[in-house]
C-alpha cells in the first residue's frame, strides 16, 4: 500500500538528503533566481549605466559626427581598434561580469554547487505524453498557477500605483527640452523597473520558502523507510546479531586457549582482569595477552580459576595496565617493578625460584636494578583470589 504524508513522521536522515541531492532533488525556486538577477541587474545599471551610456554617446559622436578620413592605413585602423576595444572593455565588462556573478549566486545561494552530468543523458520519461499530462494537472502545478496569478495581480497593482505617482511629472514634460525629456523617461523607466523587480523578489522569497517546506515534507521518512535504510547501510539486523554471536564465540574460544597459558591474572579485584605472559629465557619484558572489564573480566577470572592460573589483586597496577597497554604489547617500563613483584610471588606459589639477575631482567637493565631486585621481598603480597 502506498505511503501517505501522514505515515512519514520522521525527519530525513543525512543519507537520504545526500541521496536526493545526488539525484538533483533540492529545494529551489526559479522565480527567486530570475527576480534576484533582474533586481541586481537594474541596480548595476543604475550604478554603471550612466558612464557606459556617456561613453557610447561620445563614441557615436566621434565616429559618426565627424568627417571620416579619406585614407585609412593599417596603423590607424589598428590604433582605432585597440582604443575602441579597451574603452568597451572598461565600461561594459564590469557590467557583464556582475551579471554573471549574480546569475551564479542566485542559484548557488539556494542549493550550492550541484554537478549532475547524468542529467544531460536522454530520458524518455521526460517526453512521455501521459506523464506530461499528469504533471500539467498535478497539485504542484495548480499551486504554481495560483502563485503566478497572484504575482501578476501584485505586480499590476504596484505598476498602477507607480504610474499614478508619475502622472503629475508626465504632465509637466510638455515644457521640457528633448534632452531633459529623454533623461526623465530613462530615469522614470529605470526607477519603475527597479521597484517592480523588488516586488517580484519579495514574492519570489515567499515561493522559495514554500518550495523548501514542500521539499522537507517530501523528504520525510516513515518507520519502514528508516528500517530499510538501516538495513541498506548496516545490513540485516538478524545477520548482524548472528555475526556478533559468532564473534563472541570466537573471542571466548580464544580466551580458553590464551588464559591457561598465562603466568598470572591481575585484577581490580572484580571489575578488571589482565592476563600477562612472560618467559624469562626468551622474552625481554612481560606481555599483556588479554584484558577485559565487566563480564569479560569475570570470564577471564573463571577461566583462570579453572586452569589453575594465579589471580593476584593489584588495583592500581590493573588500572594502569588496562588503560595504557594494548593486547600483545609489553608492559611499560614504569610498571616493571610492580609486575616483577607479582611474578616472583607467582613463582613462589608454583614452587619455582627466581634469581636476582632474572628479577632484574623483569624490572629493567638500569644500574642498580639487580641489587634492588635482590633486596625486594614479597612476604607482604596478597594471596590469590579463588
Amino acid at each position: 500500500m502506498a505511503e501517505t504524508l501522514n505515515d512519514k513522521q520522521f525527519e530525513a536522515t543525512p543519507h537520504r538528503r545526500q541521496k536526493a541531492r545526488e539525484q538533483g532533488q533540492v529545494a529551489r525556486s526559479q522565480d527567486l533566481s530570475s527576480s534576484a538577477l533582474l533586481l541586481g541587474s537594474l541596480l548595476v545599471l543604475r550604478y554603471f549605466g550612466p558612464d557606459a551610456v556617456n561613453f557610447l554617446l561620445a563614441l557615436m559622436q566621434r565616429y559618426w559626427g565627424e568627417a571620416t578620413p579619406a585614407v585609412i592605413d593599417v596603423g590607424t585602423a589598428t590604433a582605432t581598434w585597440i582604443e575602441l576595444s579597451w574603452g568597451l572593455a572598461v565600461h561594459l565588462l564590469p557590467i557583464l561580469a556582475t551579471f554573471l556573478v549574480l546569475a551564479l549566486a542566485s542559484h548557488w545561494g539556494q542549493f550550492g554547487l550541484l554537478w549532475l552530468p547524468e542529467k544531460l543523458a536522454p530520458d524518455l520519461e521526460r517526453i512521455d505524453p501521459i506523464g506530461g499530462f499528469q504533471r500539467i494537472f498535478s497539485l504542484h502545478n495548480l499551486v504554481r498557477l495560483g502563485f503566478s496569478l497572484g504575482k501578476v495581480t501584485v505586480v499590476a497593482a504596484v505598476a498602477v500605483g507607480l504610474f499614478s505617482s508619475l502622472v503629475p511629472a508626465l504632465l509637466a514634460t510638455s515644457a521640457m527640452e528633448v534632452p531633459q525629456f529623454t533623461e526623465f523617461l530613462a530615469s522614470s523607466a529605470l526607477d519603475t523597473a527597479t521597484r517592480l523587480a523588488a516586488a517580484l523578489l519579495v514574492l519570489a522569497l515567499g515561493d522559495y520558502f514554500y518550495q523548501r517546506w514542500k521539499f522537507e515534507q517530501e523528504l520525510r521518512m516513515s518507520q519502514q523507510e528508516l528500517r530499510d535504510e538501516f538495513r541498506e547501510l548496516q545490513g540485516d539486523p538478524e545477520i548482524i546479531r548472528q555475526r556478533k554471536a559468532v564473534q563472541r564465540q570466537l573471542a571466548m574460544s580464544r580466551l580458553k586457549t590464551i588464559v591457561p597459558t598465562s603466568e598470572a591474572v591481575i585484577t581490580n579485584p572484580t571489575e578488571l582482569a589482565i592476563a600477562i605472559r612472560y618467559d624469562i629465557d626468551t622474552m625481554v619484558a612481560p606481555v599483556v595477552v588479554v584484558k577485559g572489564a565487566g563480564l569479560l573480566a569475570q570470564r577471564i577470572r573463571r577461566l583462570a580459576l579453572e586452569s589453575g592460573v594465579p589471580i593476584v589483586e593489584r588495583k592500581e597496577l590493573a588500572q594502569a595496565l588496562y588503560r595504557h597497554v594494548e593486547v600483545g604489547q609489553p608492559i611499560p617500563s614504569e610498571q616493571y617493578a610492580a609486575v616483577a613483584e607479582v611474578l616472583r610471588y607467582v613463582y613462589q606459589l608454583k614452587g619455582k625460584t627466581i634469581s636476582a639477575e632474572q628479577a632484574a631482567r623483569v624490572i629493567g637493565s638500569a644500574p642498580g636494578a639487580v641489587a634492588g631486585a635482590s633486596r625486594r621481598r614479597v612476604t607482604g603480597a596478597s594471596s590469590p583470589s579463588r
